[in-house]
């Protein structure tokens, strides 16, 4: 499993990071909140584990956003936080388990795979936005129930747009997403990919269902069927 795991407490990010990768799971660390939504947004994790207090952005703040944003993965949370109200807040953020300090590893891990076996019986995510629907673990694009042929990196355009749908999304943004961090492609090929998909998606509105942000980027437009 790809597990991303944010704790700004170096030691215990050590102890964690190493039983992780004991048990063969693929471990990405991250010291804050900040770090650990934008590494989710450029990589797939089967689980997050999010400490509560970290610098930056809270584990509170970390999984409202990242469930608003459309994250279906596991989220474990980390705390010292014992109060029921705290437990409570945690899991209403949309956190699926709360374990609290000081844990033994092997409680850590039962969590871990608690939450694996829950996921794994999860119905695939599918986003809507008026007649368009996006089935994200089977990659199928659908508009008006006929299902629309999408290259790789269209796909991965549009996904990103869905799953950020409220949000404006910078060109650097979308690139990394598509591209990966080491990206070298010129701002013509994102407006390039861009006018490809209008071209798949666009039913003839007057306004194309992505909407360019002038000087930042793109965001996806609801509202567009009259």
């Amino acid at each position: 499993m790809k597990i991303l795991l944010a704790e700004d407490d170096a030691r215990l990010r050590k102890n964690i990071v190493y039983i992780l990768k004991r048990e063969f799971h693929h471990v990405v660390e991250v010291d804050n909140g900040q770090d650990a939504i934008d590494s989710t947004f450029v990589e797939s994790y089967d689980l997050l584990i999010l400490d509560w207090m970290m610098p930056l952005l809270s584990g509170i703040e970390v999984c409202q956003q990242l469930r608003e944003a459309g994250f279906s993965g596991g989220i474990l949370m980390l705390t010292a936080r014992d109060d029921t109200a705290d437990i409570i807040r945690g899991l209403d953020s949309g956190a699926d388990d709360y374990l609290v300090k000081p844990f033994k590893m092997e409680e850590l891990l039962a969590r871990i795979r608690a939450i694996l076996r829950r996921k794994e019986k999860d119905i695939e995510q599918i986003i809507q936005v008026d007649n368009l629907l996006l089935h994200v673990d089977s990659r199928v694009f659908l508009c008006n129930d006929t299902e629309i042929e999408l290259t790789r990196n269209e796909f991965l355009l549009l996904e990103y747009l869905f799953l950020n749908k409220s949000r404006v999304l910078t060109r650097e943004q979308i690139c990394i997403y598509i591209w990966g961090f080491d990206f070298e492609v010129s701002d013509n090929s994102l407006d390039a990919l861009v006018k490809l998909v209008r071209k798949k998606i666009d039913d003839g509105q007057e306004k194309s269902r992505i909407q360019n942000v002038r000087g930042i980027g793109y965001k996806l437009r609801d509202n567009c069927v009259s």
